[in-house]
C-alpha cells in the first residue's frame, strides 16, 4: 500500500468493493479512504513467487494459496479495512467470497521503502485482529532477513537472516532463506533510490 490517500474520497466498504470491480487498478481501503498500489519491484516479483511454490505445492486440498490478487477483510467495531496481501493462505472452507478472504491463517508482506512503515504499524496491527491469523511474515527485499509474528508466541518478533532456516507452523512447512530469495542478487544498488520507490 502506497502512504498517500486518493484526495476527496471517502467511501463506504460496499462502495469500494463495487469499484474495485470497475476499474483496471488496485486500491486498499481503511476505515473510508482507499489508497492507490503501486508497483512491484523484481525482488519483490521474486520472493513472492518463491513463497508460492514452497508453499502451495504442499498445501492440503482445503488451503488455497494467492498472490497479491486477493484482499484481506478486517472489520471490528472500530475497524474496517481491505487490504492486498504479497501472499495469503486461506484453510476455512466457509471463507470462500470471490473477491476477498476475512479468515486467512497465513499472510506474508514483502518489505519495500515506500511500505515498510505502513507494512509494520497500521497493517501489522490491523492483521493482528484477524481472530484465523497464526502468523504475519514481513520480508526484506534488499537482504535476506524474515521477521515472523506468531500468535502462539504473543505476536513476538522472531527474526531470522543470511543462511537461516525457520518454520511456519500454520502450514507445518520449513525454509532455507536460501530458496526464499532464489534468485535474487543483492548488491550495494539494491535499496531502491527516494526519487523511484516501486513495492
Amino acid at each position: 500500500m502506497t502512504t498517500t490517500a486518493l484526495k476527496h474520497t471517502v467511501l463506504t466498504a460496499e462502495q469500494y468493493l463495487m469499484d474495485e470491480l470497475e476499474r483496471p487498478e488496485k486500491y486498499e481501503f481503511v476505515n473510508g479512504v482507499v489508497y492507490p498500489m503501486g508497483g512491484a519491484s523484481a525482488h519483490h516479483g521474486l520472493i513472492a513467487t518463491n513463497f508460492a511454490i514452497l508453499i502451495g505445492s504442499q498445501l492440503p486440498d482445503n488451503c488455497q494459496l494467492f498472490i497479491a490478487d486477493m484482499k484481506v477483510q478486517i472489520e471490528t467495531k472500530e475497524t474496517q479495512c481491505y487490504y492486498y496481501p504479497d501472499v495469503v493462505v486461506s484453510c476455512d472452507q466457509q471463507d470462500r467470497a470471490d473477491y476477498f478472504r476475512k479468515a486467512p491463517k497465513l499472510i506474508i508482506e514483502i518489505l519495500s521503502p515506500s511500505t515498510e512503515r505502513v507494512d509494520r504499524t497500521a497493517k501489522l496491527a490491523h492483521y493482528k485482529l484477524i481472530p484465523s491469523v497464526e502468523e504475519i511474515v514481513l520480508v526484506a527485499q534488499n537482504q535476506p532477513r524474515v521477521e515472523i509474528y506468531r500468535r502462539a508466541k504473543d505476536w513476538q518478533q522472531e527474526v531470522f537472516l543470511g543462511e537461516d532456516s525457520f518454520t511456519l507452523a500454520s502450514v507445518s512447512l520449513d525454509f532455507e532463506m536460501a530458496d526464499v530469495y532464489k534468485k535474487c542478487q543483492f548488491t550495494e544498488e539494491t535499496d531502491v533510490p527516494k526519487n523511484d520507490q516501486p513495492r
